[in-house]
């Protein structure tokens, strides 16, 4: 099951942590706009019999909910750091707003003097407000309109929601202070770390099974027996110095494949969230080789052992040096990182989901090819002739396969390309592997 967890903010904040929170796919998140402090409390005490954590988008808010909400559930807030101003001068300084001094909260000097030395901004009049920790709204937007109104700066920066709110109402030009994404990813793994859900998982047992492509190949690139068991044993030995950077246990099945036992909290400590697999890198740069992996969740070993499998044929159907993971609920996730980079790693695709597509004609095979495609080169559009070299086949298939999808709701007619000679070509969209729903 997902972990449930609250995010409360400005609608900007909660579309920014939406985007941030999909590459946590244990994570369902649940959001309320609020926005003032009595709003949020009141978000935060409606959420908080629902969720396990909540996240908050500053520390103003943190201490509202603390002062008027009774929680049982850990909250967190995202900090604001020199990385958001960075991002709000450079586009007041491109924008040419910066011919006069700035006011800046929500930030320290030392934060904000860093921040113009990196800009090279250092002779530009500054004015950090210096008040209490957890001034009111008013009081900071006070600060900056008397500052606008003496001459003092051109600029105001503010880090809060309301205050950019109300020196808009002012007519005080004004640039909001965002949170980096980075920020929200820190704040949004300690959430996860507090949950009780998560330290259950924590000591789940995870299945790997990791096979070599094309060994066959390799090995008679070999001129020798003598060098294809020194190539097994080097292979083997890679593999065993990875699996026990996760403390678990390794098994070979044979020449070419290997199983391994970890724990969940320990896989998701080394892949980074779901997102790499440093082994494939250590293969390719080492021998040349590219791996296809799998990695299974279950309720009991035996369910995980099963999902390990599924998930390593699909990277094999995906056309291998890939890694795809099966959770318990049957959702899947991936391409993992493997020795070359990918544009996107893929949120959990429901199983549903999964199974309509192939009821509307959509294989196993081609649905991890074009999952694997999708996340190399962030392509969702294809042409007949691009989609049968992807997938093997004819373009006389191919053909016959858009129509099958198109009528199952799966993609979508998207535009022509005009030919010199002959009838426009026809342009499709996958439009379920962009995340809208079939």
């Amino acid at each position: 099951m997902q972990i449930q967890v609250g995010i409360i903010g400005a609608s900007s904040f909660i579309s920014q942590v939406s985007r941030v929170i999909q590459s946590f796919p244990t994570f369902l998140p649940i959001a309320r706009e609020a926005a003032s402090e009595r709003e949020v409390a009141g978000a935060a005490e409606e959420l908080g019999p629902e969720v396990e954590a909540l996240v908050l988008s500053g520390a103003l808010s943190s201490r509202a909910v603390k002062l008027n909400a009774a929680l049982s559930v850990p909250t967190f807030y995202v900090p604001l750091n020199g990385a958001g101003l960075y991002k709000a001068l450079f586009s007041a300084f491109r924008a040419g707003k910066l011919e006069g001094g700035i006011s800046v909260d929500s930030l320290t000097k030392a934060m904000v003097m860093r921040t113009l030395k990196d800009l090279g901004l250092e002779g530009t009049p500054v004015y950090v407000y210096d008040g209490p920790a957890y001034a009111s709204p008013e009081k900071m937007a006070d600060y900056h309109r008397r500052l606008s109104e003496a001459g003092s700066c051109s600029m105001a920066f503010t880090g809060v929601e309301e205050v950019a709110e109300r020196l808009g109402r002012l007519f005080v030009p004004c640039e909001r202070i965002a949170h980096s994404d980075q920020d929200i990813i820190v704040s949004l793994e300690r959430a996860l770390l507090s949950t009780e859900s998560r330290r259950n998982k924590e000591s789940q047992i995870v299945v790997g099974m990791i096979n070599v492509d094309d060994f066959g190949k390799l090995a008679m690139k070999r001129t020798s027996e003598h060098e294809v068991q020194k190539l097994k044993l080097d292979i083997h030995r890679m593999v065993l110095n990875y699996v026990e950077l996760l403390d678990g246990y390794l098994t070979a099945l044979g020449g070419d494949e290997y199983l391994f036992l970890t724990t969940r909290g320990i896989f998701e400590r080394e892949t980074g969230g779901y997102k790499t697999i440093p082994l494939a890198k250590d293969a390719y740069q080492s021998y040349g080789l590219s791996l296809s992996v799998g990695i299974g969740f279950g309720v009991s070993a035996n369910d995980a052992g099963t999902n390990a499998r599924s998930a390593l044929r699909k990277a094999k159907e995906a056309g291998g040096n890939a890694c795809f993971i099966i959770r318990e609920d049957e959702t899947l996730i991936g391409p993992l990182e493997m020795a070359d980079p990918v544009q996107a790693i893929l949120a959990p695709t429901d199983a549903a989901l999964i199974k309509r597509a192939e009821e509307a004609g959509m294989t196993s095979a081609y649905l991890s090819r074009l999952l694997h495609h999708m996340a190399r080169l962030g392509k969702y559009e294809y042409k007949v002739h691009e989609l049968a070299e992807l997938l093997n086949i004819t373009v006389r298939s191919a053909h016959r396969l858009l129509l099958q999808w198109v009528d199952g709701g799966l993609v979508d007619i998207v535009g022509y390309e005009k030919m010199p000679k002959g009838r426009p070509r026809q342009i499709y969209r996958f439009a379920f592997l962009m995340g809208k729903s079939l």
